[in-house]
């Protein structure tokens, strides 16, 4: 048998996605986000303690739409991933892996995420004059 004929693993397009395959990739995926968001973070510490023009400069960085919007991505980020990472945690315990309470935990993680994502949004609307 040639290297050529010997099976191959299913390639993710062949798989129905299904909640628990969304989830984890979502959860991968707002890791990597909140490793790119704490860039925007360190440069607006270094910005702040360098003085009021390097602070300045960040400001009308962080005052593009662009970066608001990536800003507020990176908050739905941190809560999806928090709750998702505690959803993990009691599952290393080994509770949770029911069918029934896995897709219970799986809509509650989202459910909660959404609802801290826009609490979190809304006091930064509301904290710093309009900036998300």
């Amino acid at each position: 048998m040639s290297s050529d004929s010997r099976p191959l693993s299913p390639h993710l397009q062949v798989y129905r996605p299904m909640y628990t395959m969304v989830l984890s990739i979502s959860h991968r995926a707002t890791g990597v986000l909140q490793s790119v968001g704490l860039l925007l973070l360190a440069y607006w510490l270094v910005a702040a303690a360098g003085g009021k023009e390097s602070y300045a400069v960040a400001a009308k960085v962080f005052a593009n739409p662009f970066v608001k919007l990536a800003i507020a991505g990176w908050i739905v980020a941190f809560w999806y991933h928090l709750f998702a990472g505690v959803r993990h945690l009691v599952w290393d315990a080994g509770f949770g892996f029911e069918k029934q309470t896995a897709r219970r935990s799986g809509r509650l993680i989202v459910v909660l995420a959404v609802l801290a994502s826009l609490f979190t949004l809304a006091l930064a609307w509301r904290h710093l004059g309009g900036a998300a």
